[in-house]
């Protein structure tokens, strides 16, 4: 399976274009209505401008001119203003639409499986909830409007060619056959162009946010040189897909620019000819000719916003894509019997390579504190993914009260098991906002009994309303930390996975947070997958990972007598 994050193809674009269209039906009819009016209202000055030509040339006088000159205003002025109005019902359209969107993205992401945002980089899908969708707003605010207008114009612009004499209506058409054959040139190569080149900023993103992350770490080990070579194989990606699609444009502006003239020269030729045999009045071949003339501003707006519509309808290929990401099976609604954990029999691989875990066994029970040991890539982080639903088991299940843990609903599973890593995060906004993620109804006394059960004894400024993050606050790593075990409390499962959950506190903080912590999740389950070996001494049982498999389990004290490996590295943990 690719890791990459799907691409929506144009199918699946059109529903969703459609979709959107439907949930706003009302905003897009008067859309439609203000245009064809705007439209209808711009035709009359070639038409009264052609009336005039003729009455002139019948002897009529200046009264005459005079009130088809008025009408000519009053069309101008009509179709200005029903333009103005038709812009504005565009905008809130497009506003709106795209508001929609924006939250359809949101809750796509959040409800995509960890494990597919890991295999995927978050740097794509940064770029699709950030460049992505904002391209599409600006399609639906701006360009989706001006095109639909042009295109309304351009219909009735040659309809009046045809009503005014049908042969010229022809020659007209016949003669922007250039126009279509460029179009069609273009837009067969631009949908693939703008694919390539959004993935291409993709990766790029990719590679910036990790040499971001992992600044400290490309110093330490000397990686300078090849993180820049991987920055500057992304940057000539990212060049060599944006030269192709400039490319196509260069090709295709031109081709539309020259073709222009070609219709007018074709309707005025062919205008004189039938007006020199008397099938056509002079004022009639003239209106033609103006109304021909009036196709070049459509087709200038349409040339301007073709561009920006195919990277948009691109982008929003990207963005609809996040709808078939893969998605990890639901219960149906199944609820647990109890708390009880079980694993069995559970082999797991990442991406199809070879297992890291292999048979492995092991029952939790409720209330009871596990804690999970072993050495360095012996598989105790992927059995806790596993135990907290975040990875499928690849054959064997993983269970609490007799339902897979993976296949719970997001809410219910963490009502069920939350993971709590050394990874954390600090969201923009107060301390009181941070802590009510994990329970948006607590009140103040909560929060506060939240961070005294964890140590926390940061004197902030402005208490619970202290600022977070840029421009705020800024907490430290123990401090992160702390804030995230509070979540914790907060959010009250019937079991937590402490996976090194204290690494960044100060030994003799972190014992104290885990003896807080002990007593707050006092009749909760706790499985704390550590190093520090004293988690295992306080421990109700210890579980023993070596090379993906559980070799012993049992109580400190019988490990320890036993003379196995967890004696092993409990004699060499005291040295």
């Amino acid at each position: 399976m690719s890791a990459l994050l799907p691409v929506a193809g144009p199918a699946a674009v059109r529903r969703a274009t459609l979709a959107a269209v439907r949930r706003d039906v009302r905003g897009f009819t008067a859309l439609i209505a203000l245009n064809a009016l705007a439209a209808l209202a711009g035709l009359a000055g070639p038409w009264l401008l052609g009336r005039i030509i003729d009455e002139v040339k019948h002897g009529a006088g200046t009264h005459t001119v005079d009130r088809l000159a008025l009408a000519i205003v009053v069309g101008a002025l009509a179709q200005l203003l029903l333009a103005r109005q038709a812009r504005y019902v565009a905008h809130r359209f497009g506003e709106r639409t795209s508001a929609r969107i924006r939250e359809q993205f949101a809750d796509r992401a959040l409800a995509l499986p960890p494990t597919t945002v890991e295999r995927a980089g978050t740097g794509d899908l940064t770029t699709r909830g950030t460049t992505d969708v904002a391209a599409v707003g600006t399609a639906l605010r701006d360009a989706a409007p001006d095109v639909f207008v042009a295109l309304v114009q351009i219909v009735f612009v040659l309809g009046a060619i045809f009503a005014v004499q049908p042969l010229l209506g022809a020659c007209g058409t016949v003669g922007m056959v250039g126009i279509w054959s460029g179009a069609r040139w273009y837009l067969r190569r631009a949908r693939p162009g703008y694919l390539a080149e959004g993935a291409a900023n993709s990766a790029l993103a990719e590679v910036l946010a990790a040499n971001a992350a992992g600044a400290r770490t490309v110093e330490a080990l000397g990686l300078q040189e090849r993180r820049i070579a991987a920055g500057e194989a992304a940057v000539e990606e990212c060049r060599r897909t944006r030269e192709r699609t400039l490319f196509l444009r260069n090709v295709f502006f031109p081709i539309v620019s020259s073709s222009y003239t070609v219709p007018v020269v074709v309707v005025l030729l062919t205008g004189g000819l039938l007006h020199a045999h008397g099938m056509v009045t002079l004022g009639e071949a003239v209106a033609a000719a103006l109304f021909v003339r009036q196709l070049e501003p459509p087709f200038d707006t349409i040339v301007i916003w073709i561009d920006q519509l195919q990277s948009s309808g691109a982008a929003f290929a990207r963005v609809e894509g996040l709808a078939e990401a893969p998605r990890i099976p639901s219960a149906r609604g199944a609820a647990p019997a109890d708390d009880r954990i079980e694993v069995s029999g559970v082999r797991y691989a990442y991406d199809g390579r070879e297992d890291v875990l292999h048979g492995v066994d092991l029952t939790v029970r409720p209330g009871e504190r596990l804690a999970v040991v072993g050495p360095s890539g012996s598989g105790k982080t992927t059995l806790g993914r596993l135990l907290a639903g975040m990875d499928e088991p690849r054959t064997g299940t993983v269970t609490v009260g007799g339902v897979p843990i993976a296949g719970l609903d997001p809410e219910q599973l963490r009502r069920q098991v939350v993971l709590v890593t050394q990874e954390h995060h600090v969201f923009l906004g107060t301390l009181r906002d941070n802590l009510q993620i994990a329970a948006p109804g607590a009140a103040d006394p909560e929060l506060l009994a939240a961070l005294a059960a964890v140590g926390w004894s940061h004197e902030l400024t402005d208490g619970l309303e202290t600022e977070l993050g840029a421009g705020g606050h800024r907490l430290d790593g123990a401090q992160a930390q702390q804030l995230a075990l509070a979540r914790v409390v907060l959010a009250d499962p019937h079991t937590v996975i402490l996976d090194e959950a204290t690494a960044l506190l100060d030994p003799t903080v972190a014992r104290h947070t885990e003896r807080a912590l002990a007593a707050v999740l006092a009749g909760r389950s706790v499985i704390a997958i550590a190093h520090r070996l004293h988690t295992a001494h306080d421990a109700d049982r210890v579980a023993v990972m070596e090379n993906g498999r559980l070799t012993e389990v049992g109580p400190h004290q019988e490990l320890v007598a036993a003379g196995g490996p967890y004696a092993a590295l409990w004699e060499s943990w005291n040295r």
